[in-house]
């Protein structure tokens, strides 16, 4: 099967409509009837089931479809990246990240730079309050965001790398003195609550809304940013659960930072527009699937599925 029919092919079990088809792909609503055709002869099945009004897939058309879809993203990935890597792959390709995160990150962006010389990479910051904005706005390519992330118009791509949370309090705070808490403490404390348009499920891998003892966790400050949450944790009102990574960065003498001895693990992988995969986001994801992964006891391979 020649690599123009399987393109037929997969267009029309997504179109289901031979005129569309053939719109998409220019070419002639005879050409796509013959190419099924073909296809059907040569397989010796109806991959279609036909009628005046509609066109839809057999049960044998639905399962070549589940074989190729995956493996026709592949060669096309790899055709992109080898045409990529012999020209020079220009442009500009914009990344965000948590906080200061980027160095988590820093073998998948050598790789990336290796790779792709030419390319510009941009650095931008994700708001813990709106990890999906700048995604949907076009002012990210690919975002590094902590999991899940169940959006129907967003792709996720491997895990990069995880981060343990501690707890941010006041230096003066009851709890400042403990050499660790545990989150059945996040009930008897006001907790920091985002203001933004973060979805309920992911705001719950970061911070529960019960305690393992199903106690609710109160919400305390509403805040936007991380300087917002410090400010607001260091005047003792609230406490949070942070990432280990951010409060390395900030060493300060009004927070005291706990360990979580049964804290929640934050999972990282890039995320993408479902619908703005462009030859540089899929080199990218290839670079985050072949960079080493960073991990708390030394570098490893990664192995995880490549994103088409």
């Amino acid at each position: 099967m020649e690599l123009r029919d399987i393109e037929i092919f997969l267009t029309l079990a997504e179109e289901l409509h031979f005129g569309r088809t053939a719109e998409r792909l220019r070419v002639s609503q005879a050409r796509v009837s013959q190419s099924i055709k073909q296809q059907e002869r040569r397989i010796g099945g109806a991959l279609f089931e036909r009628t005046s009004r509609s066109v839809r897939l057999t049960p044998l058309g639905e399962r070549l479809r589940a074989r190729l879809d995956a493996g026709y993203g592949e060669i096309m990935a790899g055709l992109d990246e080898a045409s990529a890597t012999a020209r020079g792959q220009v442009g500009t390709l914009t990344v965000g990240t948590f906080d200061a995160q980027a160095q988590e990150i820093a073998a998948v962006l050598d790789l990336f730079r290796q790779r792709h010389p030419q390319c510009e990479l941009r650095m931008r910051e994700i708001l813990p309050s709106d990890p999906f904005g700048g995604l949907r706005s076009g002012r990210l390519d690919v975002g590094v965001i902590w999991l899940p992330v169940r959006e129907p118009d967003l792709a996720v791509g491997p895990e990069l790398f995880t981060e343990p949370l501690v707890l941010a309090v006041a230096s003066d705070h009851p709890l400042a003195g403990r050499g660790q808490v545990e989150m059945e403490d996040l009930g008897d404390y006001p907790v920091v609550c985002p203001d933004g348009p973060v979805p309920d499920y992911v705001w719950e891998a970061h911070t529960p809304s019960v305690t393992p003892a199903g106690r609710p966790v109160r919400s305390g400050a509403a805040v936007a940013t991380l300087a917002e949450a410090f400010t607001a944790i260091s005047a003792g009102g609230v406490i949070s659960p942070v990432g280990s990574y951010s409060a390395v960065s900030r060493v300060r003498r009004d927070i005291t930072f706990l360990p979580i001895v049964d804290g929640p693990v934050l999972r990282y992988a890039p995320v993408w527009r479902s619908t703005g995969v462009t030859p540089l986001v899929r080199a990218f994801v290839r670079a985050a699937a072949d960079a080493p992964a960073r991990t708390d006891d030394g570098d490893r391979p990664r192995t995880s599925d490549h994103a088409s």
